[in-house]
C-alpha cells in the first residue's frame, strides 16, 4: 500500500502546478518545456519529473482544476432564483470570457478531452449537476415552453463565448487585427451576446 505524501511534497506539488500555470499561460502548450515550468517553481527538472510524468500529464491536471473552480464558482450565479434569464446568460458570456483570456489554452485542452475521453470529461467537469440541474436551466425550459430542447441555446451561448478564443489565429489573420484588437473584439462579444441569444429565444 502506498503512503500518503507529506504536507512538504504536497506543497511542492502545489508550487510545480501554480508554475504551470503561469507558464502555460505566457508561452502556451506548444511553446512550453518542462525546463521552463521547473525554474519558474525554483526546483530542478528531476524532481518536476518525480511528481508529474511529462508536460502533458501536467497541463491536464492544471487546466482539469482550472475548470472545476470556473464551474463552481459559476454554480452560485446559476442557481440565483433572484437572477433573471437575460442576467444569467450576461454573467455566462462574461464569466467564460474572461475566464479565457486568463486561460486561453483552456479550449485546446478541453478539445482533446472531448476526441479521447468525453464521458471522463463530462463526470469530471461535472457538466449536469452543475448546469443541466440548475435553476437557469429550468429557466431556460420555461422561456422556450418547451418547444425547443434548451439545450440547443446552452450550445449557442457556450460557443458565441468561447469560439472567438478557439479560432484566434485565423480570426487575427483574417480581421488583420493585433493582440489588443483582439481583446477589444472579445470584449464588445460580452454585451453583445446576451443581446443576440435574447433575440433567439424570442423567436421561439
Amino acid at each position: 500500500m502506498s503512503k500518503k505524501k507529506p504536507d512538504a511534497d504536497n506543497s511542492t506539488e502545489e508550487k510545480i502546478k501554480a508554475a504551470a500555470n503561469v507558464v502555460f499561460i505566457k508561452k502556451g502548450f506548444a511553446g512550453t518545456r518542462t525546463r521552463d515550468i521547473a525554474e519558474e517553481a525554483g526546483i530542478n527538472l528531476a524532481l518536476l519529473n518525480y511528481y508529474f510524468r511529462s508536460k502533458e500529464k501536467l497541463f491536464d491536471i492544471v487546466m482539469m482544476e482550472n475548470i472545476q473552480q470556473f464551474l463552481a464558482g459559476m454554480r452560485g450565479v446559476l442557481n440565483d432564483e433572484t437572477l433573471s434569464l437575460t442576467a444569467k446568460i450576461t454573467a455566462i458570456a462574461e464569466n467564460y470570457t474572461n475566464m479565457l483570456k486568463i486561460q486561453p489554452n483552456m479550449p485546446l485542452f478541453i478539445l482533446g478531452e472531448i476526441k479521447a475521453n468525453p464521458e471522463k470529461l463530462v463526470t469530471n467537469m461535472k457538466v449536469k449537476e452543475i448546469m443541466i440541474s440548475s435553476h437557469f436551466y429550468q429557466q431556460l425550459k420555461a422561456a422556450l415552453n418547451d418547444k425547443v430542447n434548451p439545450l440547443h441555446f446552452l450550445i449557442n451561448i457556450i460557443s458565441l463565448a468561447v469560439f472567438p478564443f478557439v479560432a484566434s489565429p485565423m480570426l487575427k489573420v483574417i480581421g488583420e487585427l493585433k493582440d489588443a484588437d483582439f481583446d477589444k473584439m472579445v470584449e464588445e462579444r460580452k454585451k453583445m451576446i446576451p443581446v443576440w441569444v435574447d433575440a433567439m429565444l424570442k423567436t421561439h
